[in-house]
């Protein structure tokens, strides 16, 4: 219970974090200072992409409690800085599609398998962060 409890607290720091962070900076930028995180040198966990999976899932349910905004990039951003601070290698994804309306999304990949969902497979490749 109390490694949940941390874990959710990390989650928070995160978000909080992030989104004070995009008001100041680009996304880039952004991206470099989560993965400059003091623990980003650690070494590769034995089963990353389980782990992976496991934060992912735990980012989607702990942001869904909360109002703002907690969309695709709100979570990308938060489980891209918990894979770093555990060591874990990631890219952010952001797609769009322009059919039947224009729209974009964010998902998080380890290993070049989504850990976050990455929409419903109409998104193209935008970049890769």
């Amino acid at each position: 219970m109390a490694a949940r409890a941390l874990l959710i607290a990390e989650i928070l720091r995160g978000y909080l974090g992030t989104q004070r962070a995009l008001r100041r900076a680009p996304i880039a930028d952004v991206l470099a200072g989560i993965r400059a995180s003091p623990r980003s040198d650690r070494e590769l966990p034995p089963d990353a992409a389980a782990e992976a999976r496991h934060l992912a899932s735990a980012v989607v349910r702990t942001l869904a409690l909360l109002p703002g905004d907690t969309r695709c990039l709100a979570r990308s951003l938060v489980l891209t800085r918990l894979l770093a601070r555990r060591g874990i290698p990631a890219t952010l994804v952001i797609g769009a599609r322009t059919v039947p309306d224009f729209l974009a999304h964010a998902w998080v990949e380890h290993e070049g398998r989504a850990v976050l969902a990455p929409g419903d497979g109409s998104f193209a490749r935008l970049a890769e962060l």
